[in-house]
């Protein structure tokens, strides 16, 4: 409270000038990740050691899932997995961490459509927050077409409530309308093992 009196005296109380406080509460986001170029269950986990270190704590992931191309043909396959973590950043932050985080993985962005990739990562939810603007929309707006983002998600947060539609996540898995095949990545034990919190 003092921190702000003195910061409103200095800015002058009709002067435009953004506080930050010095501690934020801590958000708990659900991410998507997923590769389909290179060493995939590799990038799966340096995606996961990397958000450790840029985003926050990673409390708590999936399996990883061999999944089907969702929106355009390609040779391999995908490699899913959900990760959760609890974070201090704005959602606007962790957006440019995630980024910084898909080209340090060699992400290269051809155009608007799908591709294939070494990595992508997605914001599924940043607790029951509801955001739409030009950089960001949180919750993800395709999350419930989407089988490889559903079934690794509803593993680790069946309950977990959407905050748009208002019903869950395993509610949201039972009634998609979806043949992809997916199934547990032999591999997956190896995450544990390439992961580095």
């Amino acid at each position: 409270m003092l921190k702000t009196c003195i910061h409103k005296l200095l800015c002058g109380l009709n002067a435009y000038c953004t506080f930050e406080p010095a501690t934020r509460q801590m958000a708990k986001i659900y991410f998507s990740t997923g590769s389909n170029q290179g060493n995939r269950l590799l990038l799966l986990a340096e995606a996961a050691t990397l958000i450790n270190r840029q985003v926050g704590r990673v409390m708590q992931y999936s399996q990883v899932f061999e999944t089907e191309p969702w929106g355009f043909d390609a040779d391999t396959s995908f490699f899913n997995q959900v990760l959760v973590v609890d974070t201090n950043l704005g959602p606007h932050e962790v957006l440019e961490q995630i980024l910084l985080i898909e080209q340090a993985l060699g992400r290269k962005r051809i155009g608007n459509g799908y591709s294939s990739r070494t990595m992508d990562i997605d914001i599924l939810f940043y607790d029951d927050l509801q955001l739409a603007d030009e950089r960001l929309v949180i919750p993800h707006p395709e999350l419930h077409k989407r089988k490889f983002v559903l079934f690794p998600l509803a593993e680790v947060a069946p309950g977990l409530i959407h905050p748009v539609t208002g019903t869950s996540v395993a509610e949201l898995l039972n009634s998609l309308q979806d043949n992809t095949h997916i199934s547990v990545a032999a591999e997956t034990n190896e995450f544990v093992r390439l992961f580095k919190p």
